[in-house]
């Protein structure tokens, strides 16, 4: 009962961390992701790696992305510490998976200078998926329980 809850809460604060990232106008989501690309160039030229590929916009999809697969991870343990049958679980974690990026685009079309975009719902849900499948293939090595996923 106290791991179901800490982890209802760990998703429902991860969540609303993405919706107050939306909330941001373009500017300083720019800035943000600005400060993200400086740091990673000066990595790669310190390492001695090319980095002109590294651009603003490949910043923002990657950050997407992870952003949404520590989704995945949240709510898969989120989800499977209740005690629904295994359909009722992917309904509702594949529902959540969804729905949460649909509503963080749905915002964004109300913050100055920001769009909301359905390539980054796919993206987003794409990202649920992979936190999904990682979570699902640590439980199995750490239960070796196809079952109990």
């Amino acid at each position: 009962m106290k791991k179901r809850l800490i982890w209802t809460v760990a998703a429902v604060l991860y969540i609303l961390l993405i919706y107050s990232n939306s909330l941001k106008s373009a500017d300083l989501s720019s800035a943000d992701s600005g400060h993200v690309l400086e740091l990673l160039k000066n990595l790669f030229t310190t390492a001695g790696v090319e980095s002109r590929w590294l651009t603003e916009h490949i910043i923002r999809k990657a950050g997407h992305f992870t952003e949404y697969t520590l989704l995945g991870l949240i709510l898969y343990q989120c989800v499977k510490l209740y005690d629904f049958d295994m359909e009722k679980r992917l309904f509702i974690h594949g529902t959540a998976g969804f729905m949460i990026p649909f509503i963080d685009e749905t915002i964004q079309l109300f913050v100055s200078g920001r769009s909301g975009q359905i390539s980054d719902v796919w993206l987003d849900f794409s990202g649920v998926a992979a936190g999904t499948v990682i979570a699902a293939l640590l439980f199995f090595i750490y239960t070796k329980e196809w079952s109990k996923i």
